[in-house]
């Protein structure tokens, strides 16, 4: 089942000021002061715009940044990366494929071992959705990805 995701009027107006400013004007959120960097719980982040599935606890890890990060979109289609040459310097931006929210940044000094990339993304652009409300909140197709995490981590302790 895949669901519709998309930016609309209605999901723009439900914004805070701080999610506005991320979002739709691509500011960056302090480091160490937002809502994410060092949540643990197991869950999924989507886009707080459009609710497309972004990225998965499963991935994300601490980088010492201050911003949520991860090695990994959860799933890449729905994830757009376009150069960034703003503040003096070439990056690569991230956004949303349906929301069109800007994101973050994805850098190349992620962990080796899972394929070196770092998704560096602002707490304000993504909405949390706990592992157990998965399939309340129309999410239930990934429930088996924590599932399967779990017992890899059962399985190598």
């Amino acid at each position: 089942m895949t669901a519709h995701y998309e930016k609309s009027p209605e999901a723009i107006s439900k914004l805070n000021p701080n999610q506005y400013r991320v979002t739709q004007e691509s500011a960056t959120e302090p480091p160490f002061d937002n809502e994410f960097w060092d949540k643990k719980e197991a869950g999924l982040y989507v886009d707080v715009v459009s609710g497309e599935p972004l990225f998965a606890s499963t991935t994300k890890y601490d980088s010492g940044c201050g911003w949520p990060s991860f090695t990994a979109p959860l799933v890449p289609e729905n994830v757009v990366e376009n150069s960034d040459a703003t503040l003096g310097m070439v990056r690569t931006e991230v956004r949303s494929s349906h929301g069109d929210s800007h994101l973050g940044h994805v850098f190349t000094d992620g962990p080796k071992e899972e394929g070196g990339l770092r998704y560096c993304i602002n707490s304000a652009a993504l909405r949390f959705v706990p592992y157990q409300e998965l399939d309340a909140q129309g999410y239930a197709e990934y429930k088996t990805l924590f599932e399967v995490a779990a017992n890899e981590k059962r399985a190598t302790s």
